[in-house]
């Protein structure tokens, strides 16, 4: 009980100092000062636009490139202007009022088709749309007050925003690397559950997956804001140790990749030997643990955790290889004890980037400096394209997004329309309800549905309880305030807690100028449900977009981005100098497709039960790519990491046949020709030459171990591993690529008989 209650102090303490809070604080800011301002000068009726201004415009105020940020909320501003303008001449007329809304709605919807900023700048875009609902303007004099006062409370918020980032420049970065430490330190925790629990192994793989999604996601904003930022700024000390950090949490990444295990060899090879491995599941786990607690010094501070444990379990992994020595013996514990060695040398290489954390954290002094170049840094960057041709090629009812945007004008205009027919009180909560609910995959837009209903229910019941117990208005002033900015600090976190603040904002603000508070209530609750039920609807019915239908595409993607990995980790083997750099990048753009894959594997079980058409196989496809990815990464990690041989000739034949298989997998998404598979009996004839080399090697150890040589050099050791890892991994990627072309076989036909 007591550990509960210091995690709940704990998490509170990491939210509150943590840049969500720190945002909601700033908008807040931004609300409150024009208010006060206006009524200390007895201008009050100027503030309520400013203020409006300020929280239209808030949403695309998101980490990223101060210019991307700059830019991204002027946008908003000259489109949140334009739009509440053009509503307000199309108001007198009922007929035309839903047609502009129409029309509006579903421009500003297909903005998103430029990527995560610009879906944020849309939705303030339809935001605009709604609020102008609720105000009205008799004339074109008052209009234009209103909007010069929009486009005043927009450019405030600019202003207060890049204030706040000035007083505090390194708090998205710091919440960032937060995060992404605190997500790799529970996949290490999973891939520990993964050693020794084979039954659950699917379930620990999903969450896996998500995690890795989650992952790329936060790494790909990083690169921005620390690349860029180092590009603004130079190389200060404050931008070096933030971009260590990043390296350190990217190469655990790629490490935990590399070392996915053949969990079937792992099973054959222990069988009923598991306790062996305890040691390197605990290994993982304490690590995951504590990258943990080091993600949370980044928020709050403080000192560095005890790392005692860290040694003390890694002596025991080496206790645990002798042990299996000793029970097992040699030659027949050979196999195992590689496999065992391999591990732990794994680890070793996690801790060392532990190590390399805890250095940087505790502001050690080191020699260590990120030599990225700015022409090479660039090439780590996502950069998003803008070109107005993007949105022309979106124009048909094959783009997701464009069915999006079809659905969500039809349910705006709808629940509008249905509103205002009814007599509803709001109907503009309706469209507003629709706006932040509906998303393009159904499965999102039910989740966010069921959430938004039980936020606003959760705040009603708070909301009334408040109201029964006081009628003082400072109080709710006082509570508005506090409820807007965990409103805004919740809502990315936790959207049913942030629905249930936003109720009580709304319900606190109408109280202060109604005294029927009970019946904002009961119009809140029911326009809630009734917009919410919309939107699920519509994306059910209108233009379903269900997510087997876009997966062609993402498995196209993340198949090439494999194979151009393979290709940039042999040329790696041949020279690591001269190509570094083309590795990393290939890298990167392989874990970034196969976290767009697992995605979109995650939207597909979100669908409805019926349209999860071929899920299971799918789910093969998925993880078939997400083992090679990993397969690929053993041999990239191994090579970076270690003094390697000259490649041999069978190496390279092994490599272009595994590519030739991956190719014949992406033509058949494609319905190009397929290629011929690449020289079969070479490629045999290659994996039964690196088998006997490793068996060769295998063999010179017996006879060492014959003649009473325990001991063995170390530079052998270096070469039998090497054999043993680049052999197995090989010959596994082999019949992987294989098995991966069979099911795409497999899954195109399938769809073609539908």
């Amino acid at each position: 009980m007591q550990n509960k209650i210091q995690n709940n102090i704990k998490t509170i303490e990491l939210f509150l100092k943590g840049s969500a809070f720190y945002r909601g604080i700033v908008l807040t800011i931004s609300v409150v000062i024009p208010l006060l301002f206006f009524y200390s000068i007895d201008l009050f009726i100027y503030a309520p636009p400013i203020v409006l201004g300020a929280f239209l415009n808030a949403p695309s105020d998101v980490p990223g490139s101060l210019k991307r940020k700059i830019n991204g909320i002027l946008i908003s501003i000259v489109l949140t202007t334009l739009v509440t303008f053009i509503i307000f001449l199309a108001k007198p007329i009922f007929t035309i009022l839903l047609i502009v809304i129409a029309v509006l709605s579903f421009l500003i919807s297909m903005i998103s088709v430029y990527g995560f900023r610009a879906s944020l700048i849309s939705f303030s875009g339809l935001l605009a749309i709604v609020l102008s609902l609720a105000v009205s303007k008799p004339d074109i004099q008052s209009i234009l007050i209103h909007v010069g006062l929009l486009v005043v409370g927009g450019l405030w918020y600019l202003v207060i925003s890049l204030l706040s980032g000035w007083l505090s420049p390194k708090k998205d970065d710091d919440q960032l690397l937060s995060d992404t430490l605190l997500l790799t330190g529970k996949y290490l925790k999973i891939r520990a559950k993964l050693l020794s629990k084979p039954h659950k192994r699917e379930k620990f793989q999903k969450k896996a997956l998500n995690i890795q999604t989650q992952i790329s996601e936060k790494h790909e904003t990083l690169r921005e804001l620390l690349l860029e930022g180092r590009k603004r700024s130079g190389r200060s000390h404050s931008n070096e140790k933030r971009l260590l950090l990043f390296i350190s949490s990217v190469d655990i990444f790629e490490l935990a990749l590399a070392n996915t295990l053949d969990y079937s060899k792992i099973d054959s090879l222990f069988g009923v030997k598991k306790q062996h491995l305890n040691a390197f599941k605990k290994m993982n786990k304490v690590m995951g643990n504590h990258l943990i607690t080091l993600s949370e010094l980044l928020i709050k501070k403080g000192k560095l955790p005890d790392d005692t444990i860290l040694y003390t379990t890694l002596d025991e992994t080496v206790q645990a290889i002798q042990d299996y020595k000793n029970e097992i013996q040699l030659p027949k514990a050979r196999e195992g004890a590689i496999t065992l060695r391999n591990l732990h040398e794994y680890q070793k290489l996690l801790l060392e980037e532990i190590k390399a954390i805890r250095r940087v954290l505790g502001n050690v002094k080191s020699n260590s400096k990120v030599l990225i170049r700015q022409q090479d840094s660039r090439q780590f960057l996502t950069l998003q394209e803008y070109r107005f041709n993007i949105i022309v090629q979106n124009f048909s009812l094959k783009s997701p997004m464009f069915r999006h945007a079809l659905r969500i004008s039809i349910a705006i205009v709808f629940g509008f329309a249905l509103g205002s027919l009814l007599g509803v009180k709001n109907a503009y909560w309706i469209a507003l309800t629709i706006i932040v609910i509906m998303r393009p995959n159904y499965g999102l837009t039910k989740e966010r549905s069921k959430n938004r209903i039980i936020g606003t229910l959760i705040g009603a019941v708070i909301a009334t309880a408040i109201v029964i117990v006081t009628k003082n208005t400072t109080v709710y002033m006082v509570l508005a305030i506090i409820s807007l900015t965990f409103a805004f600090s919740l809502i990315q976190q936790s959207y049913k807690a942030g629905a249930a603040f936003i109720t009580l904002n709304i319900v606190f603000v109408y109280a202060l100028m109604d005294p029927n508070a009970f019946a904002v209530i009961q119009y809140r609750v029911i326009d809630t449900v009734f917009g919410a039920g919309i939107a699920v609807l519509a994306n059910y019915l209108l233009f379903p977009s269900w997510e087997y239908r876009n997966l062609d595409s993402v498995i196209l993607e993340v198949i090439e981005a494999n194979n151009n990995y393979l290709q940039a980790t042999k040329k790696l083997y041949h020279n690591k100098e001269e190509h570094n750099l083309e590795y990393k990048v290939s890298r990167k753009k392989a874990f970034l497709a196969m976290s767009n894959l697992n995605a979109a594997f995650q939207r597909l079980t979100q669908d409805p039960k019926s349209k999860q058409k071929e899920s299971v196989l799918i789910y093969d496809i998925v993880t078939l790519n997400h083992t090679i990815l990993s397969g690929i990464a053993s041999i990239g990690s191994y090579t970076v990491n270690n003094k390697t041989t000259k490649p041999s000739e069978e190496f390279d034949i092994l490599i272009a046949g595994i590519s030739t298989s991956l190719k014949n997998a992406a033509s058949l998404l494609t319905d190009n020709e397929t290629q011929k598979l690449y020289k079969q009996q070479s490629v045999q004839l290659a994996q039964e030459k690196l088998i006997a080399n490793y068996d060769y090697l295998s063999q010179e150890r017996d006879k060492d171990i014959e003649a009473g040589n325990i001991e063995i050099d170390s530079d052998f050791l270096l070469h039998l591993r090497e054999a043993h890892l680049i052999t197995n991994q090989l010959i596994w990627l082999k019949t992987l690529s294989s098995n991966l072309r069979k099911v795409t076989f497999k899954y195109k036909a399938v769809f073609r008989l539908n």
